[in-house]
């Protein structure tokens, strides 16, 4: 089967966040088949999608993702990086809409090149700062807010940009504060530089220490920053040594993500 692994959330390779991603012609293998492959490639998540049939009235594709651990509810940047295959090879154009765990999701592929997905809208809920929290990332929270069952995150909310990209966590530790992991966050420093803050994500619950850039994360940070900052239109940038730049557009109970991709690796799996 033919594999491709997709830099997602940039317009240049070897940055953002690679992909892997799988077409089948029909129905997915066993679970176990989806598992081995993802933990073969080995990044943040392989994503794997099969056309519905003709007809299907509301979505084209169905679509699963894995991460080398575990499936996971969404994900962002290997919907991108999907999308991104469809509309290259010719499979797909304009509008795709994928069936998946965390419900429809859509892809809208633009002249110049980039995607913007329609995804739920994460519901963040205030929390007491979890014990523990603080010294696990090195650095004291300003509050906390648990996201979505569909993501399962701790938003910990820091002082500033420089303590986001000087962080470093203790990863074991991190993991026992949410289902998935923490996503660190600030206000940009420079909002000139071209986005309007800065997060860090961190996951050691699905074998992933740090994420270059997490769609599903911004959907969470996209009503986050926007009732701060007042905005429905912001942009994020995750500090991850690759980083990546995410569009966000807070719509109520659904979040635009928009990204570019590019296709790095074009191959074929032989077992």
């Amino acid at each position: 089967m033919r594999i491709r692994i997709v830099d997602a959330f940039t317009d240049r390779p070897f940055a953002g966040n690679p992909a892997g991603v799988v077409l089948f012609d029909s129905a997915f293998p066993e679970d176990d088949r989806l598992q081995q492959i993802a933990a073969e490639v080995n990044l943040s998540e392989t994503a794997f999608a099969h056309p519905l049939p003709a007809g299907s009235q509301d979505a084209d594709w169905a679509l699963r993702w894995f991460t080398p651990a575990a499936e996971v509810d969404m994900c962002g940047h290997a919907t991108l990086a999907t999308a991104h295959v469809l509309h290259t090879t010719g499979l797909a154009s304009g509008t795709v809409r994928f069936a998946a765990r965390c419900g429809l999701l859509s892809a809208t592929t633009h002249d110049d090149g980039s995607i913007t997905m329609d995804f739920p809208t994460s519901p963040l809920t205030p929390v007491t700062i979890p014990d523990g929290v603080a010294a696990a990332l090195g650095a004291t929270p300003l509050s906390t807010h648990d996201t979505s069952e569909h993501i399962g995150d701790l938003v910990v909310e820091l002082a500033d940009e420089k303590t986001v990209r000087a962080l470093e966590p203790d990863i074991r530790a991190l993991a026992r504060h949410s289902r998935r992991g923490v996503i660190a966050t600030a206000p940009a420093e420079d909002p000139a530089r071209g986005y309007d803050y800065v997060s860090r994500c961190f996951f050691p619950n699905v074998g992933i220490d740090e994420d270059p850039v997490t769609g599903s994360a911004h959907t969470a940070l996209a009503p986050f920053w926007s009732a701060r900052l007042g905005e429905q239109e912001l942009t994020g940038l995750q500090a991850s040594a690759r980083t990546g730049l995410v569009r966000t557009t807070l719509l109520g109970d659904r979040t635009l993500l928009t990204g570019s991709a590019v296709t790095v690796i074009d191959g074929e799996l032989l077992a």
